[in-house]
């Protein structure tokens, strides 16, 4: 697999699991809300996240929890475009942009931003890729169900490995068809955004047929803090998710998971380098071949 193609440099896929920090400027992030919504705690954060080993910051100005309200474009930038031409300015970690606006897109890119991560996957502005294709920004086509509005209310789809195959060929064709180069793109199959709570586990477990549907594609699990792991651990609140976050880190990066967007950037960390060790380690001689084999869609590692 290709790295992964973002603007004017390439981050490396394969040798090792990345780590992205989100940092959410918003009131109503369901994790952080309101937390480093100050410009000057949102880089701070940043900073802090950078230190503890992220190769990638996510900055996002639009909650996208269920039941989120809209906001305007020109919101959006108010609160996104000073940390991201700050970040740009003072670190060298490539900078992403949460956002489902191509108008958003396209001024965040010229503040300095190096990817573009979309919720959609280009269902809700497809002129979004051309941004992206005019820069060479990477893009991050995660899959969902409805809006954030109205994702919440649908009712489940039968397979749900299927859907998210199904809806991702498309995201990376339209995407390919405006201009995305293809080793630009990275999927996401969107933890929650319309899954059932078993739905989330079931993606995770068969995690390795997206890797084994998709090769030529980096992967994106973005597990945090979420609702899933919540319920799973007694309806344990938000603030008291970190283990059970971990633990689902762990089993996407053992099942072939190359990126992972955390708001916990230390614990994540060394999480990964320690799953990173055993996907490394976890070969045995197969019978009469003399060829190594791991799990399903697990990728060969160093330590």
């Amino acid at each position: 697999m290709a790295d992964w193609r973002v603007a004017d440099r390439t981050l490396p896929i394969g040798a090792r699991t990345l780590v992205m920090g989100v940092l959410n400027v918003t009131p109503d992030s369901f994790s952080d809300g309101s937390e480093f919504l100050a410009p000057d705690k949102a880089l701070e954060h940043a900073e802090q996240m950078i230190n503890d080993g992220a190769d990638i910051i996510d900055v996002g100005g639009e909650s996208t929890r269920p039941g989120a309200a809209t906001i305007s474009w020109e919101e959006e930038l108010h609160r996104v475009i000073p940390i991201v031409e700050a970040l740009a300015k003072c670190s060298p970690v490539p900078i992403s942009i949460d956002t489902t606006k191509a108008t958003s897109a396209r001024a965040a890119l010229d503040a300095g931003a190096a990817i573009v991560n979309d919720i959609s996957a280009l269902r809700f502005d497809f002129h979004l890729a051309d941004e992206a294709a005019k820069s060479g920004a990477g893009v991050i086509l995660m899959h969902s169900r409805g809006t954030p509005a109205t994702m919440h209310r649908l009712p489940p789809v039968f397979d749900i490995v299927e859907e998210v195959t199904s809806s991702l060929r498309s995201s990376i064709a339209m995407a390919q068809r405006r201009g995305v180069k293809r080793d630009s793109i990275v999927i996401d199959p969107g933890i929650g955004f319309g899954k059932t709570q078993d739905q989330n586990v079931e993606l995770i477990a068969r995690l390795d047929q997206l890797v084994r549907a998709f090769p030529e594609f980096p992967i994106l699990i973005g597990t945090s803090r979420k609702s899933f792991i919540g319920r799973l651990l007694n309806d344990a609140p938000v603030t008291q998710r970190l283990h059970g976050t971990m633990a689902s880190v762990t089993a996407a990066v053992l099942s072939g998971a190359h990126i992972v967007r955390v708001h916990d950037v230390k614990a994540a960390v060394e999480t990964v380098r320690i799953a990173d060790a055993i996907a490394g380690a976890r070969k045995t001689k197969a019978p009469g071949n003399g060829e190594s084999n791991r799990l399903p869609g697990a990728r060969s590692m160093g330590n």
